[in-house]
């Protein structure tokens, strides 16, 4: 770990300050030139934003980069989690797992994958021609929720196919559960692979030990976080973080240089920036202070009649390894009411916004900005909505069967998806290839993926879903009338 006078610059946060104040003007982009050229009604809503909008070089750094400002904050980002290396990104977690995929298994590779991936893993395999070899998720059926897939059932995969080049699984979810990814880990590293963590909902895990378990010290070798998901950065922004020598790092660079944009924000990097530093002089504190207010949330929302806040029902060994409990999981389904309507009540009638609804639970993600007064905002809305509620029934959704959303792959995804197809009536989609994806939306994990063999059950669920409320965006047809196959 580094020390804490290292630790208090914030290199790329500071030479933006100096830019500013050393009146410094560029004959570059952006247009707008710092918001002079923006319109009013722009710059009202805005405001200094435009004004912290400039290149990284020539800019905040030289044409040549010479200040190494964004190489600077990226050795700080490491020193502060322990990491060998870090690398920013401006373009989302997203991004940066398809530069991981590509960097381990790229040109003819494979590897194996837990099947609740998000949609961006499988944007990579479809963008990388890279061969999947899916792990089952666990199953809790009476629950219809899916956990993170176990060291065990990795293993068998490894033995089934060892030609993989690596492993990538998603930990923490986006309901808060994490794999054993130290299990995980060992099992792919016994065979000298590489094991890549999305860990996109877990850039605060190394700032708190009562946190779950982060992946480099669970000993994976890269892990991907978002910093605006967890922590206090914009949007899009994220860290690849690298460790030991099973994954070419100067590949990684090169992978992700691919697929970066040449003209990266740099408000983006500034608040990743302050971030890091930001959690190291006060995340303790701060995490401290949020985990607090996420057990009072619990116990107050666990009073409500008919709600219930998920916990032990989430752990286990037939379940996930363990939980991060500023992820608040509701379960309504004895209200009778389905998820997406508590959610539409929720921000219709008490201005509140949900990361997450689904046909039976809500999801609150609180972060270190909450504290008692936005917490009792959300109590309080949430028994008013009890209150309410009088008689309202969920729309009836299939909920299929474990076995019935285990689809075969039949192709390879990048195949099945830039290869001829058609868009047929959905109702004559059961026996087809999917040609597309159709992922609900949140948490993003794909229902169907190009190459799978479609069944009805799989079909109906959707369907049923849409009416009940479900969105479905990526679809060609994002009403399901029709849906993309392969053609014959």
């Amino acid at each position: 770990m580094a020390s804490e006078n290292r630790q208090a610059r914030a290199p790329m946060l500071d030479a933006l300050a100096e830019y500013r104040r050393s009146g410094r003007y560029g004959f570059t982009p952006p247009g707008h030139r710092q918001g002079r050229g923006a319109d009013p009604r722009v710059r009202a809503v805005l405001g200094d934003a435009l004004g912290c909008d400039v290149l990284a070089a020539p800019g905040v750094d030289d044409r040549l980069a010479r200040g190494h400002v964004l190489g600077d904050a990226e050795e700080l980002m490491a020193e502060a989690v322990g990491a060998e290396s870090a690398f920013f990104s401006t373009c989302g977690s997203s991004l940066s797992v398809k530069a991981a995929m590509l960097a381990v298994a790229g040109g003819d590779g494979g590897l194996i994958l837990g099947r609740d991936s998000h949609k961006s893993v499988i944007a990579g395999l479809v963008f990388s021609g890279v061969r999947p070899y899916w792990v089952s998720p666990k199953w809790d059926a009476a629950r219809h929720f899916s956990h993170p897939p176990s060291p065990e059932a990795v293993r068998e995969a490894w033995v089934r196919h060892p030609e993989a080049a690596g492993a990538l699984i998603v930990s923490p979810s986006p309901y808060g559960t994490c794999a054993d990814i130290g299990g995980i880990a060992r099992v792919c590293h016994e065979r000298g692979k590489p094991l890549i963590v999305d860990e996109a909902w877990g850039a605060h895990l190394p700032f708190h030990p009562d946190l779950p378990r982060w992946a480099m010290d669970a000993g994976a070798d890269v892990c991907v976080v978002s910093v605006h998901k967890m922590g206090a950065g914009f949007e899009q922004g994220s860290v690849f973080h690298v460790q030991g020598d099973l994954v070419d790092r100067a590949r990684l660079k090169l992978c992700a240089d691919l697929l970066m944009t040449t003209s990266p924000n740099v408000l983006l990097y500034a608040a990743m920036d302050g971030w890091r530093r930001q959690m190291v002089e006060q995340g303790h504190e701060l995490l401290g202070a949020a985990l607090d207010i996420a057990d009072y949330a619990r116990s107050a929302l666990s009073a409500i009649p008919g709600i219930t806040v998920m916990h032990n029902e989430l752990l286990g060994a037939e379940a996930s390894h363990e939980l991060d409990r500023l992820q608040v999981l509701m379960d309504v389904a004895a209200t009778g009411a389905s998820g997406y309507q508590v959610a539409d009540w929720l921000r219709d009638n008490r201005r509140l916004d949900l990361g997450h609804s689904d046909h039976r639970r809500i999801l609150a993600t609180l972060s270190i900005a909450d504290d008692k007064t936005t917490v009792d905002t959300l109590i309080d809305a949430v028994t008013a909505w009890r209150t309410r509620l009088t008689g309202t029934a969920a729309p009836e959704m299939r909920l299929p069967a474990p076995r019935e959303l285990e689809l075969e792959s039949v192709m390879l995804p990048r195949e099945a998806f830039f290869g001829p197809c058609q868009a047929v009536p959905i109702e004559q989609a059961p026996g087809r290839i999917a040609a597309e994806e159709v992922t609900p939306y949140p948490p993003g994990i794909p229902v169907l993926i190009p190459g799978e063999l479609i069944d009805r059950a799989v079909i109906d669920y959707l369907r049923s879903g849409l009416a009940a409320g479900m969105n479905v965006p990526d679809p060609a047809d994002p009403q399901l009338h029709t849906l993309r196959v392969v053609a014959r």
